[in-house]
């Protein structure tokens, strides 16, 4: 079973379309419990690069108390 990436930092970056923790865009995140593991695989593949891309100040932020 291939775990979910989600950091539970759920924030969306309106220009990339990824979210801020995970790096996954909305339909991912939606579709991740029907994906099956080779999907998921797979956007796990995208994730480093697409996360290194977001500014540096959205990179790995914590959640809002």
């Amino acid at each position: 079973m291939v775990p979910s990436p989600c950091k539970n930092v759920c924030r969306m970056d309106e220009p990339s379309g990824l979210c801020t923790g995970c790096g996954r865009t909305l339909d991912e995140i939606a579709l991740w419990s029907v994906l099956d593991d080779d999907d998921k695989r797979a956007v796990w593949a995208m994730l480093p690069e697409r996360l290194a891309r977001l500014p540096a100040d959205l990179q790995n932020l914590s959640p809002e108390p």
